[in-house]
């Protein structure tokens, strides 16, 4: 009932305000399982994406969104429940793939449709990243239920870092074939099928979204970046230093000279 609710008023202001296009909406199957894949942009996929579909969509969010005091926390909470996100503690890196991949089972058991980003973390740059393959191909070998694979394009340029004011625009939801991989149900222990099985998806997912590949991990990417930039800073620094001390030398000089 709140999901519904919430979906309508939600859902309909995104696509009255953004007016979202949809590519491959026939993929999604009418009822029934479904493990849907997406790339991962912006922090407004886990919205956009439901907006468009009639099927409710259970994606996996902090669970520092439900559990945070005062009034804010009280209404994030009521937010994120009432969209369908499902809380997970996200306290160790092991303890939070558990937690995901058991989430993801329960919904998928339940007949649902689970929502996932195999990167793991939003793209810092737009390019697509290495799918971790944890969650993903555990809980589709452990079901045997289909991948869908999704591209969002465009969402990162609606609300860029930093920006409070959203920039309307369309942005665009492709929805590629299912994908079947129940031959290898029951072997979600083996590292190399999951390995294999999340970069298949991986693959799907960069057709369709046509963003340009790279095979590292985006956490790594983010840190990579974080690195450069404090380094870059640091230089900057430097090169003010030095540059006030020529100023001040170039004074003594004049000074001394009078």
């Amino acid at each position: 009932m709140i999901y519904g609710a919430m979906k309508f008023s939600i859902g309909g202001t995104l696509k009255l305000a953004f007016r979202p296009w949809v590519e491959g909406l026939e993929n999604i199957p009418a009822e029934g399982p479904a493990i849907l894949a997406s790339n991962h942009l912006s922090f407004s996929d886990s919205f956009f994406l439901p907006a468009v579909l009639d099927r409710k969509v259970t994606f996996i969010a902090k669970a520092e969104y439900f559990t945070s005091p005062g009034v804010k926390g009280r209404l994030t909470a009521a937010f994120f429940k009432g969209v369908g996100q499902l809380p997970v503690d996200r306290s160790g890196a092991r303890g939070a793939g558990e937690a995901a991949v058991r989430s993801g089972i329960q919904v998928i058991e339940r007949g649902e449709l689970f929502g996932i980003y195999p990167e793991g973390t939003r793209s810092p740059d737009g390019r697509l990243y290495r799918g971790k393959p944890g969650g993903l191909a555990r809980v589709a070998l452990a079901t045997g239920a289909p991948v869908i694979p999704i591209a969002m394009i465009d969402t990162e340029k609606i609300q860029p870092p930093g920006k409070v004011v959203p920039k309307l625009m369309r942005p665009g939801i492709r929805i590629g074939k299912p994908l079947d991989f129940s031959r290898y149900q029951g072997m979600d222990g083996d590292r190399f099928i999951l390995r294999s099985v999340t970069d298949e998806v991986m693959y799907e997912i960069m057709k369709l979204s046509g963003q340009e590949y790279v095979d590292i991990y985006a956490t790594v990417a983010k840190r990579q970046i974080a690195e450069a930039e404090k380094a870059a800073k640091e230089a900057a620094k430097e090169a003010a230093k030095e540059a006030a001390k020529a100023a001040a030398a170039k004074d003594a000089a004049k000074n001394s000279g009078a």
